[in-house]
């Protein structure tokens, strides 16, 4: 399960409709939770999309976003435990170029469902160990 507050969501959802018509996306930060198996998101950290392919349907965080916020993180119980990216017109759900890219497995993904202008779905992902799949994880959003 990934826990995350409404108002962290909501920076995540205005950011995805903010960047049409291309994808956003940025980087997710937390700890466990008090549940087994919960991951609580603390920060959520936008990056531009730095992808050279068409950024209407890829992305890909800014390595130097990712590098501040891991030295930020050093000392603290804090790592990162995801990232979130849009699907402008697409469903919430990963793609094929999502798959490819999933190189660490120990990553959540949160996309975001852009339509019509607005955010319509929101969902959280994991990737299996072999990165064969993705599976769903339950997002709760704490209000």
């Amino acid at each position: 399960m990934l826990t995350i507050s409404g108002d962290l969501l909501d920076r995540i959802i205005r950011a995805a409709e903010d960047a049409l018509p291309h994808e956003c996306c940025g980087l997710l930060a937390g700890r466990a939770g008090a549940a087994p198996g919960e991951t609580v998101v603390t920060r959520v950290v936008p990056s531009a999309n730095v992808s050279e392919a068409k950024r209407e349907d890829s992305f890909e965080v800014d390595p130097q976003v990712r590098f501040d916020l891991m030295r930020a993180l050093e000392g603290t119980d804090e790592r990162i435990v995801g990232h979130y990216h849009s699907h402008p017109g697409g469903p919430a759900e990963p793609s094929t170029t999502d798959l490819k890219m999933a190189y660490e497995t120990d990553l959540i993904w949160v996309i975001v469902s852009v339509k019509d202008g607005r955010a319509a779905d929101v969902r959280a992902h994991g990737v299996a160990d072999d990165r064969s799949a993705f599976h769903p994880i339950v997002l709760n959003r704490a209000d």
